[in-house]
């Protein structure tokens, strides 16, 4: 598990004088979940198209499965862009087989393991309509099918979670767990820090072209304390900017994430919260994924 399936060094890319990428390393190793972070505009899918070769570096090298970059190895990794694409007047099965064959399997593999996963995705019923036929949700996971049906020894998925309904980005978060156990590496870029922080064992953030934050997520998170409470409750919480023993928090409605300037202020926060709304939950906790990336994004637009 300590070889590198990918590695980038010193990544650099510009475009029209503005540098969308600055000197951008991270390494991903096999059978590791790697989640490649940051706002909208932050470098991440220059950074991926980067990887998969669709453009090229102004400086920095690249190598995967401890190779320089060679066409042949697409092969070897499945890739989700961000823009989607598939062949909307043709059937799903017959999507399956072109894309197949593309990546050299014979049809019959493909029609074996294409029938496998869309039982697994639930699309078997599917098989023979159109794409122009399936919902946003189905034709995603039409895409995520495609992308490991040659089954890749690592897969690149851009916003993997899009258009998917809770249910569905369950059975997503599943099948990619169950990929990881079978030695897969898998870059995951997503603004869906929940999910994200229930798959990936690394994290990268990128922010404005540049890397902000590496390292496994267990460490990253100790490195921001353990100062944190995090609340379910009922009632109205605007009274929470007043105090001035909590250092910030974020309100999702009925759940808050709050984070203390000392954690000996616990016993006070609770005597408020019990003071001014109907406390169902309380407990100490990590900062959530969510938090970290708001603080790094926010770090920095002040900077």
């Amino acid at each position: 598990m300590n070889e590198q399936a990918l590695a980038l060094n010193g990544l650099v890319k510009d475009f029209d004088g503005k540098r969308a990428v600055d000197q951008i390393s991270f390494t991903v190793r096999k059978g590791e979940i790697l989640g490649l972070l940051g706002p909208n505009g932050a470098g991440k899918s220059t950074t991926i198209r980067m990887i998969m070769n669709v453009i090229a570096p102004d400086q920095g090298t690249i190598e995967i499965l401890g190779r320089p970059f060679s066409e042949k190895m697409k092969d070897s990794i499945g890739y989700l862009p961000e823009e989607r694409g598939l062949y909307r007047k043709m059937k799903v099965m017959d999507v399956l087989v072109y894309l197949g064959e593309l990546k050299g399997l014979r049809r019959e593999t493909i029609r074996e393991r294409g029938l496998k996963l869309l039982r697994q995705f639930d699309l078997e019923s599917y098989e023979q309509k159109k794409v122009e036929e399936l919902s946003k949700g189905m034709a995603q996971k039409l895409q995520i099918i495609s992308t490991i049906l040659h089954e890749p020894e690592l897969l690149i998925l851009d916003e993997p979670f899009s258009g998917l309904d809770p249910l569905n980005i369950d059975l997503v978060t599943r099948i990619l767990l169950e990929k990881k156990k079978e030695g897969v590496s898998i870059i995951l870029s997503t603004h869906l820090m929940e999910y994200a922080e229930k798959l990936v064992d690394t994290v990268v953030m990128i922010d404005q072209g540049r890397k902000v934050l590496d390292g496994k997520l267990a460490q990253i998170k100790s490195q921001y304390g353990t100062k944190f409470i995090r609340v379910e409750y009922e009632g109205d919480s605007a009274f929470m900017s007043g105090l001035e023993y909590v250092k910030s928090f974020r309100d999702y409605g009925r759940e808050m994430e709050i984070e203390l300037v000392d954690l000996a202020h616990k016993s006070r926060l609770l005597e408020a919260l019990n003071a001014r709304v109907s406390l169902n939950s309380f407990q100490l906790t990590e900062p959530s994924l969510q938090h970290i990336f708001i603080r790094k994004v926010n770090e920095g637009a002040r900077a």
